[in-house]
């Protein structure tokens, strides 16, 4: 939906992604702190074959297309540079853990196998089923060592992948990542410039949650955690 500029992306009346407009805004820096990619998680397999189709049809741009073992992922980019992510997961009996670490990869795609899992005579592509949900948002960050510690103190999140100084992963419930945190492009950023345009803020919900409240991480981005079923 469209309302006094912005752009509201969403699931069965329910807001992902708000994008707003800033006329005065420099361009984001890839190499500062901010977002890396939002990702949006469809219900299933053919969900995720049913937007192939649907992005093939329509000429959308796919930058990547990954097997991560726990999900399976395509790549793009918006306009000004956003990273997405759309992605299904594999079902969670079939993810390997180590312990507490949760085997991740970047392998080819089989497009055709996901491709084939929507039935034959399917409708398609209707828009985001309803059950669709921001799965995991990944982050640019200046020291990854410092925002795995910022999501543990702040949020009690668990650690569940780290790739030496480059990159970690942490989540809760046993689930692979809600939160990437990356320095490939920004290692050593400081806090972030709030002239320039990018990611305003990532908003939590939890049943967990009594109040609505904000807090910064080391790099001036905000986290907002409100009361409610994600």
């Amino acid at each position: 939906s469209r309302a006094e500029g912005a752009i509201t992306l969403g699931a069965a009346g329910r807001p992902l992604l708000v994008l707003e407009p800033d006329a005065s805004a420099k361009p984001d820096d890839p190499r500062s702190a901010g977002l890396f990619h939002t990702a949006f998680l469809l219900p299933s397999r053919a969900d995720l074959g049913r937007w192939i189709n649907h992005a093939a049809a329509s000429r959308i741009a796919i930058e990547g297309a990954s097997d991560h073992l726990v999900s399976e992922a395509l790549y793009l980019t918006d306009p000004e540079g956003n990273g997405i992510e759309i992605y299904s997961d594999r079902r969670p009996q079939d993810w390997k853990w180590n312990g507490d670490t949760i085997a991740m990869a970047t392998e080819r795609l089989n497009l055709p196998a996901v491709v084939a899992s929507v039935p034959a005579g399917d409708a398609g592509w209707q828009g985001a089923p309803e059950n669709t949900i921001v799965g995991h948002v990944h982050l640019r960050v200046g020291r990854p060592e410092d925002a795995e510690a910022w999501w543990r103190d702040e949020f009690g999140f668990d650690t569940v992948a780290k790739y030496g100084s480059q990159a970690v992963f942490l989540s809760s419930g046993h689930y692979h990542h809600h939160i990437g945190a990356n320095a490939w492009r920004s290692a050593g950023a400081g806090r972030r410039d709030p002239g320039r345009s990018g990611l305003a803020w990532v908003e939590m919900r939890s049943d967990n949650v009594t109040a609505e409240a904000a807090r910064e991480d080391p790099w001036g981005t905000v986290i907002r955690t409100v009361p409610g079923k994600a």
